[in-house]
C-alpha cells in the first residue's frame, strides 16, 4: 500500500548533491564546446561539416514532401489559435502520416529519421502551427520513445515503441506545483508493493498530458530492504485507475497545446514498467534532454525564417518618407539582424543535430548551448518583427483580416516563442547547467581544494594534482593560431571569414583565463556568482554560434549552394556577435552585481514597499502555489484520449 507523502526538505548543499549525482560524470568522447571553454579551439571536431548518408537524406526528403503537403492542406493555424485546440482530425492525420514515430526505428513501425530530419520536420510543422510542433516534440523528444530508446529493456521497446510510433501519444511528467528545477524536493512517491509500485502525487505542466495515452513519470522510491530508492522513471498507462487530469492549463501562447495537471492516487504500476534502475530517473531525464533539447532550436529556426519572410515582404510594400521602410537604416538594421541570426541558428541546429546523429562527439554542452542561444535569439527576432510591423505587429491576425488586410500573426509568434526561454530548462538554469559542465575539468582536479568537507590530506592531494594540470594548461592560454594572420585561410572566398575564426580562437583562450581567474578569486563562492557564470556561458554560446556559422558557410560554398550569400550572412552574424562578446567580456568585471544584491536584499526586507504605492493589483485571490496534498481527486477528469 502507499505511504503518506511528506514533502522532502533539503538544504542547498543536498539539492546540489542530487543534481551532481544525476549528471553524467565521464567524458568518453570529444566535445567541441567543452574544449572551447577550456581555451582550446578544436575546429577539427566540426570542420569539415559532418553530413548525413545519402539514404538518410532520401528517406528524410520523401517524408518532408508528404509533411509539407499535410501542413498546407490539413493544418489551419488560425482555427487552432481561435479554438485553442488542435482538431482531432489533424492529430489522426499525423498518426496516419507516421509523424508520431519520426524518431522511432523502422523495426518498431517508426520512420527512423535522423535527428537532422526530425528537426527539419519539427521546423516545418512548427511554421504551420507551433502548437502542433510542440505536441510532436513533447511526444518524441522527451516523452516515452526517447527514454526507452536510450534506457529501456528489449521487452519494453517491443511493447511500447510500436504503440508510440502509430497510435499512442506520450508525455513526460517531472515538474510539480512546488518543484521545478530543484528535483531534490520531488514529492511524488512510488512505493514498492509486491510486483508493483504504487504512485501518489501531483504533476504540473504536463505537456500532452491531457490527451496522452502513455506517461513517463518521475517519482521518488523510498529506500527500504531490497530497494535502493531514489528518483525513478516509470512508464504509466494513462487509463490506469487513480489517475485524474484535473485541469487543462491555458497560456499566453501555444494556445493549442494539451497541457494539464495530473493527480496520481494509489496508482499501481507494474515493476516491469520501471525504466532503468531505481534512483536513475534524473540521469535518464538529463540524458534524454541532451538531444531532446535540439527540437527547440529547430522551432526557433523556423520562426526566424518566417520573421525574415514577413519582414522582407512588408518592408518592401510599406513606404515612409518617399521610400520603402527597408531602405531606412533604422529598419534595415533589424532586417539584417534577423537574416544573419536565422542563418546562425540554422547553422547551430544543423551542426548539433548532425553531431548527435554521428555519435562521435559528446554533445551535452552543444545541445544545451543550442537551446539557450536559440531561445534567446528567437525571442529577439520576433520582437524586432513586431517593431518593424509597427501597430500592425501589435494587432491580431484576425483583426487585420476583419478590416481587409493580410492576416499576419506577428503578435502570436511573439507569444508562442516566449515559453522557449523557460521550458526544458530556463535560461537561468541553462546558464548554471552549462557552467557546471564548462568548469568540470577544473573541479575534477581542484574541486577538493574548495570543498569544506574534504580532509587536509584530500586537499593536499588535490593541490598536487592541480599543480600538474595547471602547469601544463595555463601556458597554452598565452598564444595560439588566432594571433597568426595566415590562420584559417581556407575560409577566405570573396568574403574573408578567417578573421572571425581567429577571433574565436583568441577569445576562447581569454574565456578560459577569465574562468580560471574567477575560480582563483572566489574559490568555493564561485557557484554563487550566477550573473558572472551566465556571462561566461553567453560568451561561449556566441563563440560556438560564430564557429558553426563559418563552418556552414564553407559547406554551402563547397556544395555550390548559395555559398557567396552564405559567406555574407556568416560575416554579418560574426560582426554582430563580436560586438556582443566584447560587451560581455567587459561586463565580467565591470557590472552592477554587488549593488544589485544590496537592492534585492532591501526589496525583500521591505525597504522599498513605498515604491509600490499608487497602484491597484488586479491579481485574484488564492495561494501562490496550489495545494498538492496527495489523496483522491475531487475534480472532474478532463483526460481526452484521441482515438
Amino acid at each position: 500500500m502507499s505511504a503518506p507523502i511528506t514533502k522532502p526538505t533539503v538544504t542547498e548543499r543536498e539539492a546540489r548533491q542530487v543534481a551532481e549525482a544525476a549528471r553524467e560524470q565521464d567524458w568518453r568522447k570529444p566535445s567541441f564546446a567543452k574544449e572551447l571553454f577550456l581555451g582550446r579551439f578544436r575546429l577539427d571536431l566540426i570542420h569539415p561539416h559532418p553530413l548525413p548518408a545519402d539514404e538518410e537524406v532520401q528517406r528524410g526528403e520523401e517524408f518532408l514532401a508528404k509533411l509539407r503537403d499535410f501542413c498546407e492542406t490539413r493544418i489551419d493555424s488560425a482555427r487552432i489559435e481561435r479554438e485553442a485546440r488542435i482538431p482531432d482530425e489533424v492529430i489522426d492525420g499525423l498518426k496516419e502520416l507516421g509523424a508520431l514515430g519520426m524518431k522511432i526505428d523502422t523495426k518498431y513501425g517508426g520512420l527512423g529519421l535522423t535527428q537532422v530530419y526530425y528537426n527539419k520536420a519539427l521546423a516545418l510543422v512548427g511554421s504551420a502551427c507551433p502548437a502542433v510542433g510542440v505536441l510532436l516534440s513533447a511526444h518524441q523528444s522527451i516523452g516515452v520513445p526517447q527514454p526507452l530508446k536510450l534506457f529501456g529493456t528489449q521487452e519494453q521497446k517491443d511493447v511500447f515503441l510500436p504503440r508510440c510510433a502509430r497510435t499512442d501519444i506520450s508525455a513526460f511528467l517531472l515538474t510539480e506545483p512546488d518543484v521545478g528545477s530543484d528535483p531534490a524536493r520531488l514529492a511524488t512517491t512510488a512505493v514498492p508493493d509486491g510486483g508493483d509500485y504504487v504512485l501518489d502525487g501531483v504533476k504540473l505542466w504536463t505537456t500532452n498530458g491531457v490527451v496522452a495515452d502513455l506517461l513517463v513519470v518521475m517519482a521518488r522510491v523510498p529506500k527500504s530492504d531490497g530497494h535502493k530508492g531514489g528518483i525513478t522513471a516509470f512508464i504509466v498507462e494513462t487509463n490506469s485507475p487513480g489517475i485524474t487530469v484535473e485541469n487543462r492549463n491555458t497560456f499566453m501562447g501555444l494556445r493549442g497545446i494539451e497541457n494539464g495537471v495530473t493527480r496520481f492516487h494509489q496508482v499501481r504500476v507494474p515493476a516491469a514498467n520501471r525504466v532503468g534502475p531505481e534512483g536513475a530517473g534524473l540521469k535518464i531525464a538529463l540524458t534524454t534532454l541532451n538531444t531532446g533539447r535540439l527540437s527547440l532550436p529547430a522551432s526557433c529556426v523556423a520562426a526566424g525564417k518566417w520573421c525574415l519572410k514577413i519582414a522582407r515582404e512588408w518592408s518592401a510594400a510599406r513606404e515612409q518618407w518617399g521610400k520603402p521602410i527597408a531602405q531606412h537604416e533604422a529598419v534595415g538594421s533589424k532586417i539584417s539582424f534577423i537574416a544573419a541570426t536565422t542563418f546562425a541558428l540554422e547553422a547551430v541546429s544543423e551542426l548539433s543535430s548532425q553531431m548527435a546523429d554521428e555519435n562521435r562527439n559528446d554533445i551535452r554542452i552543444e545541445g544545451a548551448l543550442a537551446k539557450l542561444f536559440a531561445s534567446e535569439m528567437g525571442w529577439l527576432m520576433a520582437d524586432e518583427l513586431v517593431q518593424i510591423r509597427g501597430g500592425r505587429g501589435f494587432e491580431t491576425a484576425e483583426s487585420l483580416a476583419a478590416r481587409g488586410e493580410r492576416a499576419v500573426p506577428a503578435e502570436q509568434i511573439l507569444r508562442d516563442l516566449r515559453i522557449n526561454r523557460i521550458f526544458e530548462g530556463s535560461t537561468e538554469i541553462m546558464h548554471l547547467l552549462i557552467a557546471r559542465e564548462a568548469v568540470d575539468a577544473h573541479l575534477s582536479v581542484a574541486g577538493d581544494l574548495i570543498d569544506p568537507e574534504k580532509s587536509l590530506s584530500d586537499k593536499a592531494k588535490a593541490g598536487a594534482n592541480a599543480g600538474v594540470f595547471y602547469a601544463k594548461w595555463l601556458p597554452k592560454l598565452v598564444a595560439g593560431p588566432g594571433q597568426l594572420p595566415s590562420s584559417y585561410g581556407q575560409f577566405k572566398h570573396g568574403v574573408d571569414l578567417a578573421p572571425h575564426l581567429r577571433y574565436v580562437e583568441r577569445h576562447a583562450r581569454k574565456l578560459a583565463r577569465s574562468t580560471f581567474y574567477a575560480m582563483s578569486r572566489w574559490q568555493g563562492r564561485m557557484e554563487t556568482k550566477q550573473a558572472f557564470l551566465g556571462r561566461i556561458v553567453d560568451i561561449g554560446a556566441e563563440l560556438f554560434a560564430m564557429s558553426a556559422a563559418c563552418v556552414r558557410a564553407e559547406l554551402l560554398r563547397s556544395q555550390g549552394d548559395h555559398g557567396r550569400e552564405a559567406y555574407r550572412l556568416a560575416d554579418a552574424f560574426c560582426r554582430q556577435s563580436r560586438i556582443r562578446v566584447d560587451e560581455l567580456f567587459g561586463r565580467l568585471w565591470s557590472n552592477t552585481d554587488d549593488i544589485d544584491r544590496k537592492i534585492v536584499k532591501g526589496v525583500m526586507g521591505g525597504d522599498y514597499e513605498w515604491l509600490e504605492q499608487g497602484i491597484v493589483d488586479p491579481s485574484g485571490e488564492g495561494p501562490w502555489i496550489a495545494d498538492a496534498t496527495p489523496g483522491p481527486s475531487t475534480r472532474e477528469n478532463v483526460h481526452r484520449p484521441i482515438r
